[in-house]
């Protein structure tokens, strides 16, 4: 119930700031690799990069919350004990792509349109037995919008799922 609270107060704090663009600038390859290494139970987390940093504007806390949410929800439904792979990738046009990328089931077309919508979930029996809220994907994108980024799932059957952002630059 706890946990509920907290994620109910923190997608209300990021609605009342959505229309203020974050100015502090965050080294995302830094926060992913943090991120990484804070993951429970000993799974594996790797993380890849281009670029040495990727400089956003933002708001730290709030990208450091999007990146446990997505490597947490990516261990929770891959592949028990596989692989989850973070990867950056700083683009020529301005952009910065983040993939986290798992080894599940995958998750069947018909319910990717609706995975950031606030409590709902694919699997229900599935999602009740690994906890979580059913508000991690819907404060995601929230905290991305928030950002000017876009944020989307792909995910194939059999072949796993993978959570995509795209985040500006920082530009002096």
């Amino acid at each position: 119930m706890q946990a509920l609270v907290e994620d109910l107060m923190s997608l209300s704090r990021i609605e009342a700031l959505k229309h203020e663009v974050p100015g502090d600038s965050v080294d995302m390859v830094l926060l992913a690799r943090e991120a990484a290494s804070q993951v429970r139970d000993g799974s594996h987390v790797a993380v890849s990069a281009n670029c040495d940093s990727a400089i956003i504007a933002g708001d730290r806390g709030q990208m450091a919350q999007v990146m446990r949410n997505l490597i947490d929800n990516a261990l929770k439904y891959g592949k028990p004990g596989g692989p989850v792979a973070v990867t950056l990738e700083a683009t020529q046009t301005g952009w910065l792509s983040i993939a986290v990328h798992d080894e599940g089931e995958g998750i069947p077309p018909e319910h990717l349109p609706r995975l950031t919508e606030r409590f709902y979930r694919a699997d229900t029996s599935r999602s009740r037995a690994a906890g979580g809220t059913g508000l991690g994907l819907s404060i995601v994108k929230h905290i991305v919008e928030r950002h000017r980024g876009r944020f989307d799932i792909n995910s194939r059957q059999g072949a796993g799922t993978t959570a995509s952002i795209m985040l500006p630059l920082w530009r002096e």
